[in-house]
């Protein structure tokens, strides 16, 4: 079904605590690798916890594995100091693209998050210490970020990040396309004209995702978390009730005009590529 040229496609891990968590993470990136895509991303603990590993796992990705990477990089928590550090280290490092995000509370730390408190000033920022050495992505969300005040200020939000200097956008994951193109159409017609690339979830483990869910505020339509609830522990129905729901999902994204699919890999290969190989999508 898929037309040329081939909607972007990347997929995002995060970093283990254990060696083998890592080996397993590197194994399912030689994996995706195979398939040519245009870029990993790798996340960033909450006030910077991961960082020294995050670091690692992207010079890893980069280097070794041979598929462009982006680290996320997180105002929260962090001096300008360390923040100019680490963008230099990138930098230095032949990284081209970060996904620039406000980034997680930690536990017990209120508000007192470093010198940058909001995403869009840590878009200023990059672009005032590196010009234009980086592609910027920031963070959308579809259904409203979970706090937000309201989908008006939401939207407000997003439209001051993406001003401030970003090149493109990857969503939080969702499971009902509609809520993306209404969250595009209302972005285009506040004039802005930045991408902004679905990102999509593959289903797998039902109790998990919906602990993800509630915590990240995506819904689960109602049809779909019966289903799911529906299987109980058979983990290989589950996976392809939710290959399948995916991937029609995915289907109705890119012909209504997604640029690309971003996937949440958990780390894992598999369920990514079940969905890709549905669509048909060139390798």
């Amino acid at each position: 079904m898929s037309t040329s040229p081939r909607p972007s496609i990347s997929f995002e891990f995060f970093p283990t605590k254990t060696e083998a968590g890592h080996e397993k993470l590197l194994a399912a990136a030689h994996r995706l690798a195979e398939y040519k895509p245009d870029f990993f991303s790798c996340t960033y603990g909450a006030g910077g916890s991961t960082r020294d590993r995050t670091l690692n796992t992207v010079l890893q990705l980069d280097g070794e594995v041979k598929i462009p990477t982006a680290p996320h990089l997180s105002c929260v928590g962090d001096t300008k100091a360390e923040l100019r550090e680490l963008l230099n280290l990138y930098k230095d490092a032949g990284i081209q693209r970060i996904v620039a995000l406000r980034g997680d509370l930690p536990s017990g730390m209120g508000m007192a998050s470093g010198e940058l408190r909001y995403a869009n000033e840590l878009v200023e920022f990059i672009r005032a210490e590196t010009g234009d050495h980086f592609h910027i992505e920031i963070a959308a969300y579809p259904e409203m970020h979970p706090q937000a005040r309201n989908f008006e200020d939401d939207l407000a939000n997003f439209v001051r990040k993406a001003r401030a200097g970003a090149d493109s956008a990857i969503t939080q994951y969702f499971f009902n396309a509609d809520c993306y193109f209404y969250f595009v159409e209302r972005v285009r017609k506040l004039g802005v004209d930045t991408p902004i690339v679905p990102g999509i979830m593959p289903i797998t483990n039902y109790s998990k995702l919906a602990r993800f869910s509630d915590a990240c505020g995506a819904e689960i339509p109602r049809w779909v978390r019966k289903q799911l609830e529906a299987y109980g522990d058979d983990m290989a129905s589950i996976q392809a009730f939710g290959t399948q729901v995916i991937s029609e999902m995915c289907e109705k994204l890119l012909a209504g005009g997604a640029p690309g699919l971003h996937f949440y890999t958990l780390n894992q290969a598999e369920p990514s590529l079940a969905v890709w190989h549905n669509l048909k999508l060139a390798r």
